[in-house]
């Protein structure tokens, strides 16, 4: 099962070494290139495949500004891991408190902070955390390895910060995803390579097993639907990696996301995300984004044909002229008419702004949105980029760190998700490789 050849159509995250390294190129081709460029390495898509990004024009410059942010933050996260491996967020009942060694470690917390320092440019290999990123690797193995096969929930930890607002769920959620990151960066003797794969298929059945007749994940918290969306983002990378999974549960989870927001009228049902509309759109977003660039990829074919006027819109009738079938066309149709209405909702500043601050439900729902952007080959990423990074700056600790201010106010799960944010210009290889996938 496992395919130890690196690839572009399934790496799921670009390498290099730490950012706080980083030390601009001095012959830079294109303002577009691939900004994020190490002293001793070079840009990190050519240190990987000794060649020139596919999609170069795509990416966006990372302003010195940001880099610098970057590297504060990741200081203070890597200072703040617990001696088990682990980091924490701390319990639903004990908001307050901001010391990340005065909690207890959890998996959905853990998982986070992984894939920031893996987005980051640290791998098990190389880096300036390899050490934090596989002590890390092993509490989250560990974490699935002793939990019976017939139990979701891979923690003894309950109450948690994450678990109270996102879902019971969601320890086994993140850690598949980040698993599956992880997983096409390993090197063929690698002693995690078992591992690691076992533990995802563990992991992609405990999610299925919860998975509900709409497609929603049972044991939601305050903002269920974003477990929910997590979990389908879960799935889709590790079906892309032949890690079994059940493609009728998968299509039952997207069209969950999508149903969420109704293109024709605009309204959203937010009733499982506690009633905040950025959490549902969010994952509408997410959820149909392949499905939205299928049809924008096979409308730019019919241009060139000569079979799409500037006046036409798309429609299942229309989709139908070009190739689809009958019922490809409705789904494809509803998907483009989905991710175009409700990525315009999830970027309006009203949206944004939800309760007049941000909790890290609304840093995982910027996140959403702009890996979505990206899925989707959508050029409006970069506007959203910059508009969102220049926010987080401004919210940005003083020691580096960024906390929510209600809900899930975890210093550690806040900063790790702004780092995911904020070096999206590393995974857009990936992201974009993913877009292509069924």
């Amino acid at each position: 099962m496992r395919i130890w050849k690196l690839s572009l159509a399934v790496l799921l995250l670009a390498t290099g070494t730490a950012l706080w390294s980083f030390v601009p190129r001095e012959n830079v081709e294109s303002e577009n290139e691939i900004s994020v460029c190490y002293e001793h390495k070079g840009c990190v898509f050519r240190t990987i495949f000794g060649e020139e990004a596919s999609d170069s024009n795509f990416t966006h410059t990372t302003s010195e500004e940001v880099q610098l942010s970057l590297d504060r933050g990741l200081q203070w996260i890597s200072k703040a891991q617990l001696a088990d491996g682990g980091w924490g967020a701390g319990s639903h009942s004990a908001q307050h408190v901001m010391d990340p060694h005065a909690v207890n470690a959890d998996p959905a917390t853990t998982a986070m902070v992984a894939m920031a320092l893996l987005r980051t440019g640290t791998t098990l290999h190389e880096g300036q955390y390899t050490r934090q990123l596989e002590t890390a690797t092993e509490f989250l193995l560990r974490a699935v390895e002793t939990t019976p096969q017939d139990r979701i929930k891979i923690t003894e930890e309950s109450g948690t910060q994450i678990q109270s607002k996102l879902g019971n769920n969601i320890d086994a959620v993140l850690t598949l995803q980040y698993l599956s990151n992880l997983y096409e960066l390993l090197e063929k003797d690698s002693p995690f390579g078992k591992r690691v794969e076992d533990a995802m298929t563990s992991c992609a059945n405990k999610i299925q097993m919860a998975q509900q007749d709409n497609g929603s994940l049972a044991g939601a918290g305050w903002a269920g639907v974003l477990q929910s969306a997590l979990a389908n983002n879960a799935l889709e990378q590790v079906a892309a990696q032949e890690i079994t999974v059940d493609r009728k549960k998968l299509s039952k989870a997207r069209e969950y996301q999508k149903g969420n927001f109704n293109a024709s009228s605009g309204a959203v049902d937010a009733s499982d995300g506690a009633g905040v509309v950025l959490y549902s759109v969010s994952g509408s977003v997410r959820a149909s984004a392949k499905d939205a660039r299928k049809v924008k990829e096979r409308i730019q074919e019919a241009k060139e044909e000569g079979n799409w006027a500037d006046g036409d819109t798309v429609s299942a009738e229309k989709l139908e002229e070009l190739g689809f079938t009958n019922d490809e066309a409705i789904r494809y149709s509803t998907s483009y008419q989905v991710y175009e209405s409700a990525k315009a909702q999830a970027q309006r500043d009203e949206v944004i702004s939800g309760f007049g601050n941000d909790g890290g439900e609304e840093f995982l729902s910027f996140l959403q949105t702009g890996e979505s952007l990206i899925i989707n080959k959508d050029e409006t990423w970069k506007q959203w980029y910059d508009q969102t990074s220049g926010r987080l700056l401004q919210i940005q600790n003083n020691d580096g760190s960024w906390n929510g201010h209600h809900c899930i106010t975890s210093p550690v799960f806040c900063t790790a998700t702004t780092l995911l944010i904020l070096s999206i210009n590393n995974d857009v290889e990936r992201l974009l490789a993913l877009g292509e996938k069924e």
